[in-house]
């Protein structure tokens, strides 16, 4: 579980000189019309995200930059103070029904934050959808239905479809002149989606996927499935794992003797946290997400370093979007003085809301309640995510199902 911060101490350190607080931090304080603050008890915010596991770091990263987010402007949601429920996920998907009941039902949540399984994703998607409230936020799971045929007026994503970190990979390939690839990925929801999109825009843009590897989750045997990769001789392969799993294929695809003569691509969490983890193994590998670490905006580096200050550790895109989920709360807040038990005004503030000041830059929400980001295409360099461009200006997911749109 992530650790616990010292409220007081924390909002001393990060409310003074920070920029990425611009706006916002006025409104935490806003003076509410409808009711008396004082008599109101606090926003509740459940949190269904991994804290053990392979995915532990991504839970642990969301949460920490969340808290931080809302730390920063104050500690409150349009004025009133905030109480955090957190549930570790495990990553299980037969457990997401009853976790999701339980912070609905028992703990009568406000919001509910989470998770990073796309699997998981669908299920607290189909049970929040047929509800009023709570209000859903998705920080990092990128299943294409949750803003395709299971969307809601109150289900938002703060994170990307596993549609938009993809396809520009996938158009990569082709323009690099590779005309033949295999896909690698575990066999879950966000691998098939993934490798469905990069297949997508690389046949269209002439190349051929001769081969569709998929591993069950979450497996990180890889040995086999190289020596398979390397009797298909392909132009290049495109990967998705993220994590520990991201950590130990890169190791394996480069001690099999493939990194120096079959170029490796994918989504940017193939290497986003683990270069230092993963050493040499990383290195000159390019990827296509909606942050990049060195990105050279006042708002990217101000939250680096608070989030470094705050968490010990540097921060990464699963931080970036937990940021983001807390500065989404701030603004619906803040639009409703504070009543956020007003559903339909808050889903409107979040609908109409903007984030220019962003650490991964400029987005804003679709009609579908996914963001319109800018993808970027990274090369690991020296074990820094070097930022080569812009891979696709934003770039909105097809929300393909969505009754929204």
């Amino acid at each position: 579980m992530p650790k616990k911060q010292n409220s007081t101490t924390t909002r001393r350190r990060f409310l003074v000189g920070t920029a990425a607080t611009t706006g916002l931090a006025v409104a935490g304080g806003v003076l509410p019309t409808r009711f008396a603050i004082g008599a109101m008890a606090p926003i509740k915010i459940g949190i269904l995200l991994p804290y053990s596991g392979t995915y532990a770091a991504l839970g642990n990263a969301i949460t920490d930059a969340l808290k931080l987010r809302i730390e920063q402007a104050g500690g409150k949601l349009g004025g009133r103070d905030v109480e955090y429920v957190a549930i570790n996920s495990e990553m299980s998907v037969p457990k997401a029904p009853t976790n999701t009941e339980k912070l609905i039902k028992k703990d009568e949540v406000d919001f509910l934050v989470g998770p990073v399984h796309s699997g998981i994703a669908a299920v607290m998607a189909k049970i929040v959808g047929k509800r009023t409230a709570p209000i859903m936020i998705v920080p990092n799971a990128g299943s294409n239905a949750v803003t395709g045929p299971l969307c809601g007026k109150n289900i938002f994503r703060t994170s990307f479809s596993n549609w938009q970190p993809a396809y520009p990979g996938g158009e990569l390939m082709a323009k690099e002149g590779h005309k033949t690839a295999v896909t690698i990925s575990w066999k879950y929801g966000a691998g098939i989606q993934m490798m469905g999109a990069g297949k997508e825009a690389f046949e269209k843009n002439g190349g051929k996927v001769v081969q569709e590897i998929l591993i069950p989750f979450p497996q990180v045997e890889f040995q086999a499935h190289l020596a398979e990769i390397a009797a298909l001789k392909p132009d290049a392969v495109f990967a998705f794992y993220s994590g520990g799993g991201a950590t130990k294929f890169l190791q394996d695809y480069a001690a099999a003797g493939l990194k120096d003569n079959i170029p490796l691509y994918g989504p940017g969490f193939l290497t986003e946290g683990v270069t230092k983890a993963a050493g040499a193994a990383a290195e000159g590998i390019k990827t296509t997400l909606h942050y990049a670490d060195t990105l050279d905006t006042d708002a990217n580096r101000n939250f680096r370093s608070a989030y470094q200050a705050v968490a010990g550790r540097g921060a990464d895109v699963f931080a970036v979007q937990g940021y983001d989920t807390g500065s989404l709360l701030l603004q619906a807040a803040a639009a409703v003085g504070g009543d956020v038990s007003a559903s339909a005004d808050v889903i409107k503030a979040m609908e109409q809301a903007t984030f220019p000041d962003s650490p991964r830059g400029d987005w804003h929400m679709s009609k579908a309640h996914n963001p319109i980001q800018d993808i970027y295409l990274r090369q690991v360099v020296n074990g820094e995510q070097k930022l080569l461009g812009v891979a696709a200006k934003q770039l909105e997911d097809p929300a393909t199902g969505c009754k929204l749109v």
